[in-house]
């Protein structure tokens, strides 16, 4: 480390669509598959770190699983002399840069440097969304093609399923629904949260004409952490029992028995259903859908210079006084810069209140 560089260590949060991607962990050496952290270490490449940065990643998804929100660490070295770069600034860098469109950074706060985004995570929910009433491949509408399991069933047991649930949750020995490979030490986990419920905004891509015939079932999934495929090994154990080929008590019985290799729990539910829908922290704000509120970052050294916050109703942003444009590619309008559309929009909004 040269004289008077600081080395700042940030959590970002990033979403993307895992169709395209060798899931989420980066694929080194000359294959042809390719991960989201990839993507996502060739996009901090152009924040001029004095050291390379690398991406820690929270939560590891396998080949074509989503995230709605994943998260992980990543330390950048600015040349002496340059303050850190403000969690807006590192923000809209990394999405600038960023090459594959299925990938986007949320959000990224400061934290201590002995912040570890997998090791102190207090708390990840998965999300898998299910589709009756599909026949035949081509009923299902094609956006909604890889994100989600097409059931032939017209219909689920749903009271059924939810008993069957309560029977995994709490602390247990969870081996019968892990798969092979799995890097764990031990089995054991707490599963606090296991829901069945119908989707309530249904899908926005399905026609009238098709409502009727088409329905869409989301299971919810919390723990700390869960084994390798243990979300997708239980939620194909609860499509069993919704389709009247397990009882509920047998998912007790299957998971006392610790066999992995038993004929329902060994079926593992397609990857392109799965979202890992959150990663939470202990101090980052409320437990609401895994979101940060953009005042309350962590930091173990002086925070980044922040012009006042503005609050409308419950919401609050803060915004960075200045703007690196060394960061910001040639052609392209800094963010701190309104276009001169919204310039003259809010111009006129401005003068009509004035009349008003």
């Amino acid at each position: 480390m040269g004289a008077g560089s600081v080395r700042a260590r940030y959590l970002v949060y990033f979403q993307y669509l895992g169709t395209d991607f060798n899931g989420v962990a980066a694929v080194r050496g000359a294959q042809h598959a390719i991960g989201v952290q990839n993507y996502l270490e060739e996009a901090a490449e152009r924040l001029n770190s004095v050291v390379p940065v690398k991406f820690t990643i929270s939560s590891r998804t396998d080949a074509g699983v989503h995230a709605l929100s994943n998260a992980a660490h990543l330390d950048v070295q600015r040349r002496s002399g340059r303050p850190p770069f403000s969690p807006e600034v590192l923000t809209q860098a990394l999405n600038t840069h960023l090459r594959h469109p299925a990938i986007r950074v949320l959000q990224a706060f400061r934290v201590p440097s002995h912040f570890h985004a997998r090791h102190a995570a207090t708390s990840r929910t998965y999300l898998y969304r299910l589709a009756t009433g599909c026949h035949r491949p081509d009923q299902l509408p094609v956006f909604e093609r890889n994100r989600c399991w097409a059931l032939r069933a017209d219909c689920l047991d749903v009271a059924a399923m939810r008993e069957a649930a309560q029977h995994l949750l709490g602390t247990h020995d969870f081996r019968a629904f892990q798969s092979a490979g799995s890097p764990a030490t031990s089995p054991v986990r707490t599963l606090r949260r296991a829901s069945v419920s119908p989707d309530p905004a249904s899908s926005p891509f399905v026609l009238p004409e098709e409502s009727r015939r088409l329905r869409f079932w989301s299971l919810e999934f919390e723990s700390q952490s869960f084994l390798y495929r243990q979300v997708r090994r239980m939620t194909s154990v609860l499509v069993a029992v919704g389709l009247g080929a397990l009882m509920p008590a047998q998912v007790k019985m299957i998971l006392e028995s610790q066999d992995p290799l038993g004929r329902h729990q060994s079926r593992v539910a397609p990857a392109h259903g799965l979202f890992l829908k959150a990663v939470l922290y202990e101090g980052f704000g409320k437990r609401r859908h895994g979101a940060v509120p953009a005042c309350t970052p962590l930091t173990d050294g002086p925070l980044p210079r922040l012009s006042p916050c503005r609050g409308r109703g419950s919401q609050w942003q803060c915004c960075p006084s200045s703007w690196d444009s060394s960061l910001w590619p040639r052609g392209k309008p800094e963010p701190s810069s309104p276009s001169p559309s919204l310039a003259l929009w809010g111009g006129r909004l401005r003068e009509r209140s004035r009349r008003q």
